[in-house]
């Protein structure tokens, strides 16, 4: 698998994991969010569709620079 697209993946997968755990200590601190745990998942594989899709989209740009 290509470099780039690997790390890719992987920020989409941080980035759903970063929805489900601050979903999760909001719930523990706070209260019911409103959701279901299946709205709840969904919300977060979009995300992390988007920041996979965001970084491939970027990081390019950003590596002749030496800012990643």
């Amino acid at each position: 698998m290509h470099p780039r697209r690997k790390s890719s993946l992987l920020w989409g997968a941080a980035g759903t994991l970063t929805v489900l755990v601050a979903a999760q200590g909001y719930q523990l601190l706070v209260g019911s969010l409103g959701l279901d745990p299946v709205a709840l998942v969904a919300l977060a594989a979009v995300v992390g569709v988007v920041v996979a899709g965001v970084t491939y989209a970027v990081e390019h740009r950003l590596h002749p620079k030496g800012r990643t």
